[in-house]
């Protein structure tokens, strides 16, 4: 069991707060957001103190951390928080759901988020800072980077790569073998047939990359 600091106040921490609280052994001890966004001093009945200070009131040697952001920015706003979290020297808990599919849980990352009803077949990876939402099928002998989304009811096929920053949206259906290059946008209901090319954004079935390119730079 560790003693836990969640980043966040809105609706990803409040459920990472329910999970935690009814489906794990840890003690959720605090909350921490950025000093400019605070304007509450308690959230589900426990501080919330401002990130800059954090390490300070609640020392890593004796705190672990959990930041289960969305995917805005890419997930790049969730990779910076993970970046200066570790930085300051914490270590991440996962949070997997006892209510999902896996075999071997030491394959995941860390501060991963693994909802309910997810199936991970045997001989795939999971990087660090992995967002899977709930009802998601992640095929055998695959490679998931970090600071990936999954949104819920992906099918992602046997023997795929996929690269970091990459985003999938409700039902979407990645062919087996194949690799998702780094920061693509899966459309909602997507079938990708093919490689895709980096940064890009793909949608419709079969899938086909709207013209242009996501800014690859962290805004």
């Amino acid at each position: 069991m560790a003693k836990i600091i969640i980043f966040g106040v809105l609706d990803t921490a409040e459920l990472a707060h329910y999970y935690l609280t009814h489906d794990s052994e840890h003690e959720i001890v605090a909350f921490t957001i950025n000093r400019l966004y605070i304007d509450q001093e308690s959230f589900k009945g426990l501080p919330v103190v401002a990130f800059e200070d954090v390490e300070t009131l609640f020392p890593p040697a004796e705190y672990s951390f959990f930041a289960p952001m969305t995917g805005r920015n890419m997930n790049r706003n969730r990779e910076a928080i993970y970046n200066e979290a570790k930085a300051k020297g914490y270590q991440f808990i996962s949070y997997i759901s006892s209510k999902a599919t896996i075999f071997d849980k030491s394959v995941i990352g860390d501060n991963c988020f693994i909802l309910e009803d997810n199936t991970i077949q045997p001989f795939t990876t999971v990087g660090n800072n992995v967002v899977m939402w709930s009802g998601n099928h992640i095929g055998h002998h695959g490679q998931i980077k970090d600071h990936v989304f999954f949104t819920s009811h992906v099918v992602l096929s046997g023997h795929c790569v996929v690269e970091s920053y990459s985003f999938f949206g409700v039902n979407s259906t990645i062919r087996d073998y194949t690799t998702i290059a780094q920061g693509t946008l899966v459309g909602m209901a997507s079938a990708i047939t093919k490689e895709t090319e980096e940064w890009g954004i793909y949608v419709g079935n079969p899938a086909k990359k709207v013209p242009g390119k996501l800014s690859h730079e962290a805004y």
